[in-house]
């Protein structure tokens, strides 16, 4: 379940949360007249926040009005927040993930939108730590069968995922431009933190991702001859190139299925396959292969971690890889034996290899895919 289905089982009923927000200030205090939420939303989009994170801060900030009666927050201050989120904690029971999401929702509405300062150090009692857990790993021959009980784009995302160690919503905004036949590179633009970075594309998925770029182009050719064919762009991109978002680079690696109405700009467009398809196709293969472990589409990150460490790579390789800022974060994944290494083979084209379905002789100090190894 996502940010937005948890907030959403946590707020007022939709008649309820679509009322205008009243108050002594009428929630309207800037001088352009526009209401808080929308002088929220401008802010959230000047500073380039994705509009996921955009909409799930919105409905955060909505629930901790309506918690507090709907006053208005200029009328509120530690105290209120403080109480609010005691409450997500004591009575909704909420993960310390999405307490913290909340508290940053919030805080950016008082430091950004509302311009007021709140005590750092009374704020700071109110952040829950994260608990230290062991991710959920699966063996090869785990991931084996996992992979043998997908089928079709589901199956080729599964394998891209454990194959370069990419997050699920990482692969769903693949690019046509960001897959590098010839360096054998995946560039993960706008990661976690927004920052970029390159990973490993596998040898054995080179074949599959070809055809998969066919495929897109088909797709797309027939969306410009029906006069449509664009895709969304960041907005600096879209103004600076404005007809870069019909181009067959721009384009989604993972396209949907159908065309869809951009709720921003009412332009119709051929956005990126919605996560919960391949999120629910791996929960279904786990089911058919029998893994009793809790399994999602970030368990085939953990697994390429994992399976590098078995396989013998440094761990600051890894941090590379993964795209971590610190590599305390991936500490976590040294629960396994660790040995020196200095070529990464995805473990995806291990596999692949020991059934003896390609074989290539590739370069002694290349970093390869634990898909390759």
């Amino acid at each position: 379940m996502d940010y937005i289905q948890i907030i959403s089982s946590l707020s007022p009923k939709d008649n309820e949360m679509n009322q205008p927000l009243h108050s002594s200030h009428e929630h309207n205090s800037s001088s352009n007249g526009k209401k808080l939420l929308d002088q929220y939303r401008d802010v959230l989009r000047v500073k380039r926040y994705s509009p996921r994170t955009e909409d799930t801060y919105v409905l955060w900030v909505k629930n901790f009005i309506f918690y507090h009666k709907k006053r208005h927050p200029k009328e509120m201050g530690i105290s209120e927040i403080g109480q609010f989120l005691t409450h997500l904690a004591s009575d909704k029971e909420v993960s310390a993930s999405t307490q913290n999401q909340a508290f940053s929702a919030i805080l950016f509405l008082y430091r950004h939108v509302l311009h007021i300062d709140l005590d750092e150090l009374i704020l700071a009692q109110f952040r829950p730590r994260r608990a230290k857990t062991i991710p959920t790993v699966l063996s090869r021959d785990e991931i084996k069968r996992l992979i043998a009980n997908l089928t079709g784009t589901p199956k080729l995302i599964a394998l891209v995922m454990y194959g370069g160690g990419l997050r699920v919503m990482e692969t769903m905004r693949l690019r046509v431009k960001d897959i590098d036949f010839d360096n054998h590179q995946i560039i993960v633009r706008d990661g976690k933190g927004e920052d970029d970075r390159f990973t490993i594309l596998p040898d054995s998925l080179i074949q599959s991702l070809q055809l998969q770029l066919d495929h897109v182009k088909i797709i797309h050719q027939k969306d410009l001859a029906d006069g449509f064919g664009s895709v969304y762009l960041p907005v600096a991109l879209d103004r600076k190139y404005p007809n870069a978002n019909r181009a067959w680079i721009w384009q989604y690696l993972f396209p949907a299925p159908d065309l869809s109405k951009d709720k921003r700009t009412g332009s119709i467009r051929r956005h990126h396959l919605h996560e919960t398809v391949v999120q629910k196709a791996i929960k279904e293969a786990a089911r058919r292969a029998k893994i009793d472990k809790h399994v999602t589409p970030h368990t085939l990150r953990h697994s390429f971690a994992t399976h590098l460490l078995q396989n013998g790579y440094d761990i600051r390789t890894i941090q590379e890889l993964l795209g971590h800022k610190d590599v305390k974060t991936t500490m976590i994944y040294t629960h396994v034996l660790q040995r020196g290494g200095l070529a990464v083979r995805s473990p995806l084209d291990e596999i692949r290899e020991q059934k003896g379905e390609y074989k290539v002789d590739l370069p002694h100090i290349r970093v390869k895919s634990p898909l390759d190894s």
